[in-house]
């Protein structure tokens, strides 16, 4: 079981001082984020991927790499890639460089964004979003795999005896996550490939999301990836944490109140009733993660959004202790308990390259 942190990357002012960062303050503060959460012992940083205010993370691989040369042992991650208007052949050159810099610590996770305007940005309309990430991530596929590719499709020009350069590392390609929050067509997708689905769940109830990663279960074994319950699963999840759990609501209150995306909408008390959002101890946060398995079964990767609304990051920095050094160590000796031999680890690098028993003889 993996566990790490997601960043959306906003530049959110501090309700409780009016104040906030500055861009190259909100940047700087992703690296010392992802540097924690090495030091507590997590196994993942991903960042968002945006192209408007008030976000920063425009340039993921820049991010990424620079954390690279800084980190060990970190998985480094997208919680956003931009299938649908980034080009097939940009996303397969720099996600394999990011891979060889990284001596494998990557994989990457597309999606769709919630930002309508980005298309036309880029060139391209969102009414085509889903058939975009279809043809692109397909194109995606061969230029990992294939050495040489002649290629022509709806959204962009042919290409003709082209080589992506350079080769993913071991020829092994990154890991794919799909995430999605509302389309079957992407839970089919990451089903058809046997590629890993991220249900980012921290918006809606979990009914919703229940309903899409059983269909990725049992379409992934339709296509003949395994049983349904070895399919690859991640989740997100969503904490503020505080030693008592009085003064963790009292402090978070004004930045739940006022968060670009959930402000002024449900009450506190109410979306963390309906959502994964847990507002409280260490013993609470561990309680409330542990019945993820129950309503989705086994699954391998979990993510927190611990950094948004305008929170300090020093008030992060805290919370990535608890994280790791109260709440983590705990789910993962729990999550342990009855999970089949069967269901597969958290993708890495290592683990896709290993000699298979059939290999050794």
């Amino acid at each position: 079981m993996q566990f790490g942190i997601f960043t959306v990357g906003d530049v959110t002012p501090d309700p409780t001082s009016g104040r906030a960062p500055t861009e190259h303050e909100r940047i700087k503060a992703m690296v010392a984020i992802a540097l924690k959460a090495e030091e507590v012992g997590l196994d993942v940083f991903a960042t968002g991927e945006h192209h408007n205010p008030p976000f920063v993370p425009s340039s993921p691989t820049t991010m990424l790499g620079y954390i690279a040369a800084r980190t060990e042992r970190l998985i480094l991650s997208t919680s956003t890639t931009l299938i649908t208007t980034n080009d097939p052949v940009k996303i397969a050159e720099d996600y394999a460089t990011l891979q060889h810099l990284a001596d494998g610590r990557v994989d990457l996770m597309m999606g769709r964004g919630n930002t309508g305007p980005v298309y036309p940005w880029f060139g391209q309309d969102i009414r085509d979003g889903i058939p975009l990430a279809i043809e692109n991530y397909a194109l995606l596929r061969r230029l990992w795999s294939e050495d040489v590719v002649d290629w022509e499709g709806r959204f962009r020009t042919p290409l003709q005896g082209f080589t992506a350069t350079p080769r993913p590392l071991d020829g092994v390609p990154p890991f794919v996550w799909h995430g999605s929050i509302r389309s079957p067509e992407i839970a089919e997708q990451a089903a058809y490939y046997g590629d890993g689905f991220f249900a980012n769940n921290i918006f809606w109830p979990k009914d919703h999301f229940r309903r899409l990663i059983e269909l990725y279960r049992r379409r992934f074994a339709h296509h003949g990836h395994g049983t349904p319950e070895q399919a690859v699963v991640g989740l997100g999840g969503q904490a503020f944490i505080r030693r008592n759990s009085q003064d963790a609501v009292r402090e978070f209150r004004p930045y739940f109140d006022n968060a670009p995306v959930y402000g002024h909408g449900p009450s506190l008390e109410e979306f963390t009733e309906q959502t994964p959002l847990t507002v409280g101890s260490p013993q609470e946060v561990i309680e409330k993660t542990l019945a993820f398995r129950e309503s989705f079964g086994h699954y391998q990767r979990q993510l927190f959004l611990m950094d948004h609304a305008g929170l300090p990051l020093k008030t992060v920095l805290e919370q990535l202790d608890l994280l790791g050094e109260e709440v983590v160590p705990v789910l993962r000796k729990e999550f342990a308990v009855g999970r089949p031999a069967d269901v597969p680890p958290g993708p890495t690098h290592a683990s896709r390259t290993a000699p298979t028993a059939g290999d050794q003889r």
